[in-house]
Order: C-alpha cells, then structure tokens, then sequence
C-alpha cells in the first residue's frame, strides 16, 4: 500500500492553519419563513486584546441549519442584554421570539477562556417579571428563576478556535435539545470522498465537522475510495477501496490510523455499513455472480449471506433495532426498496411511488424512509412515512445521491450537482431548511454523518 496515506485523528486535531484544504462553505439556497424565531445575543467580549471567534455566529448557524429556529438578525434586535435582568421581555415577545441565548466570555489569570451562558424563556420571563415564587424544602416562600433554561459556566483551558469552535457546537447541542427535546447533532462529523483529477493522489477520504470546518485528509490514494461509512463509536470508518485494482472493503482506526482489510473476494465487494451495536458489518458481494448483501461478524469473521436469486441487492441500510435490513433491489424490474427480516429471511417491498428508490435509510426513530427517489424532474431525496406510505420530496436540486442522515433524524446530507460538478447539500427533514457546502478543489462525493460524539 505504499501509494496510500493514512493519517489518524492526531492530525485530524492539528490547527486549521496546518490545512492544506479550506474547509466547506455554507450557502443557504432557501430560507426558513415558518421556523421559529429566536435571539442569539453577541457574546460579550471581557478580555484583553482581540476579541476570539463569536460563539453565537456558530450557535446561530447551527439551529438555522436545523430548519427549525429562525435567528433574528442582529440589526434588528431591540436590544442586547448580557444579564436576564436586563431583557425587556415585551419587546421580544411583541417580534415573536420566546427563547433568547445571552453569553459572555472572558479571561483569567492562567489565560483560559471563561464562557457563561444563560437560555432564557421569554414568555415565562414575561409572565413572571423575570422571577416566580415557589417553596424552598423547608416550605419558605423563595423566589425562583424558572425562566432560565440555561445557565452554564465553562473553562476552555489554553483555548484555540477550533476549541471555541467546538464548544459552539456543544452549546447548540444543548439549546436544541432544551427547545425541542430532541438530541442535536451538531457536534458530530462528516467523512466524505473527493475527488481532484489534478491532485497528486486524485481520491481523498476526508473528515470535517458536520458544516465542513475543519477539514483534514483521512486517506488519499490514487485509485478510487467509496462509501465511507461510521462505525456506532464514532471510531472506525469502512470505506471500499481499489488501491489492489479491485474493489476490497477495509475498516480503519481513525484514533490510531490502523487499516484491516475485511473483504477482497473477486469482482465486487461494497456498500458496507455497520450494525447498530458494532459488532457486524452489512456488505454487498458478488460471489454468486448477483449482487447479494452478506453480514460478517467482526470479531469470527463469519458470514451469512442474506439475500439470494438473480436480482441484484445492494446498499443495505440497518433497521434500529439491529432485526431488519432495508437494501435497494432490481427484482421487480427497476430499483425499488425492499426490507428483509434477519431471522426468518422474510422480505417486503416498502417503495411503491417513483420509477426507482435508491438508497434507502431508516430514521432512527424507525418512523421514516430517505432515499433517493427517480421521478420526471430527475433524482431527488424523498422521505416516504413507514405508516401511511406518504412521500415528501425533499430537494430540488439534480442528479442528488448518496443521501445521510444525522444521528438525531434532524438534517440529511447528501452529494448533489452545482454548477457542473459534485459538491455537498443539505436538507432538513422536513425540507423546510436547504444548504449547499461547496469546496474549490474537487468533486465531492458519498457524504456520511457520524453517530453522536
């Protein structure tokens, strides 16, 4: 493999000044009229010299990403409190905001970063003048400050702006959560290929934050990489290679960049995804001449092969539970998505509507379908509800393929066509929130969205 590079997460980490690739702009293609507003104050700066990146220009990114806040623009804003005591709560409600985030950050002795951070909601704040009476647990009468949802302190030790990059994401992950009730997923990562015919080593398996900052290269080789796909832990990507001049699937280590080859059977080996629990990995080969997914147990190597006949089975996709597959098949004469119970084989057609479904994935909530849906406007993403069958079109844009869902079922990501070339898009599940993630140096390909971090 001496034409292959395998760097870990140790340069992963490295400052996004050592990059040789800019990181993944976000365009917003369509806006969000029906989301809910919301304020995100400026975090203060309380320290000495330059002020470091604001905090809230990432917090306000994420949840408008998510397709269900609507930041309200800082010129706009009545005000810009830094203490809950300070909010002018009928001038927020009269725009119809309902949650307000407030932060500071400052520096001590030692040079760390000190951020507080307070969620307010306003309505309450309102209705209650910013306090309520309640009962201490002796019975006294006390006041109460129900109307902050959150109220953080963090030190960042010897802080650099991919941490307070970071920490961003976390304090998105926590204002959506208390807001919704949902886990974000906004401090998660994407792993996908691009692919740069000048470039030295022309395929690339990179790894970034989920809206594309810090970038760094996994993997670059000369001949093809494809369907990279996250283990459950967050610390192994399978990926197909045909660094051999054939397609063989290997799983790597991205903690210490170690690889181990699973598959190199003749002819093809592909699609691979891990189980829910890790321990097993879904793969499509075609030892039998058809393509047929198989399973392979990890830890023996051991394999079941789970479909069979002379159709062609492929991109298999796990239920949550771990019970069930759903993969694309042709056995119906145009690819169509079908389900397979792993018990007792049992297999049923779930897409009816469009000339093909394609890469098919299950939210982890088990309620919907994404895939990737032919009709007469071209391919598109289509979320298609498991109980009345009813499909959605999520997209608009062309040739749209290799569809990822974030670990939470909030946001899908997936390769689309813009101006004559692949580049990265992302859609909210309810198609209410679309973006595109362009990069300069190469057509981008088969996005995955890790599990949670």
């Amino acid at each position: 493999m001496c034409k292959r590079f395998f760097l870990g997460i140790a340069l992963l980490f490295v400052s996004a000044t050592q990059t040789a690739y800019a990181g993944l702009e976000l365009v917003i293609t369509e806006g969000i009229d029906s989301a809910r507003p919301i304020a995100i104050i400026p975090f203060k700066w309380q320290g000495q010299g330059q002020a470091p990146r604001d905090l809230s220009d990432v917090i306000s990114s994420d949840l408008q990403r998510s397709g269900k806040f609507k930041p309200v623009p800082v010129n706009l804003m009545p005000q810009t409190p830094y203490e809950d005591n300070d909010i002018n709560y009928n001038e927020w409600t009269a725009m119809g905001v309902d949650s307000l985030l407030t932060g500071k950050v400052s520096e001590n002795a030692n040079g760390d970063f000190v951020i507080e951070y307070k969620l307010v909601d306003i309505v309450r704040g309102q209705l209650t003048g910013g306090m309520a009476k309640g009962l201490s647990t002796d019975g006294q009468l006390v006041l109460t400050r129900d109307h902050l949802l959150l109220n953080n302190r963090k030190v960042l030790k010897t802080p650099t702006n991919r941490q307070l990059r970071r920490y961003a994401h976390r304090i998105s992950d926590l204002v959506y959560e208390k807001l919704t009730g949902e886990k974000g997923a906004f401090s998660t990562r994407i792993a996908y290929v691009v692919i740069n015919d000048k470039a030295k080593y022309p395929y690339q398996l990179r790894v970034a934050d989920y809206d594309g900052f810090n970038e760094q290269i996994a993997i670059r080789s000369n001949e093809p990489l494809m369907s990279p796909a996250w283990s459950p832990d967050g610390k192994h990507l399978a990926y197909v290679s045909f660094e051999n001049k054939q397609a063989e699937i290997f799983i790597m280590n991205i903690l210490t960049a170690k690889i181990e080859k699973i598959t190199s059977y003749p002819r093809h080996n592909g699609a691979p995804r891990f189980s829910p629990n890790g321990d097993k990995l879904a793969v499509v080969l075609s030892k039998t001449g058809s393509l047929q997914i198989y399973v392979v147990d990890l830890a023996t190597r051991k394999m079941k092969q789970i479909t069979k006949g002379r159709a062609n089975n492929t991109e298999p996709f796990w239920d949550p539970s771990g019970n069930s597959l759903v993969f694309t098949s042709d056995r119906g004469g145009k690819p169509q998505i079908y389900r397979v119970d792993l018990a007792d084989g049992s297999t049923q057609r779930i897409t009816w509507q469009g000339r093909q479904n394609l890469g098919g994935q299950l939210t982890p909530d088990g309620r919907f379908l994404v895939s990737v849906q032919k009709s007469n406007s071209g391919y598109n993403i289509a979320k298609q509800d498991l109980s009345s069958g009813a499909v959605q079109i999520l997209t608009k844009t062309m040739l749209d393929e290799s569809a990822s869902l974030a670990p939470n079922g909030g946001m899908v990501i997936y390769s689309s066509m813009y101006g004559g070339r692949n580049v990265l898009s992302m859609v909210s599940i309810d198609g209410r929130f679309k973006a595109r993630l362009p990069v300069t140096n190469g057509r981008v390909r088969a996005p995955a969205w890790s599990p949670f971090l």
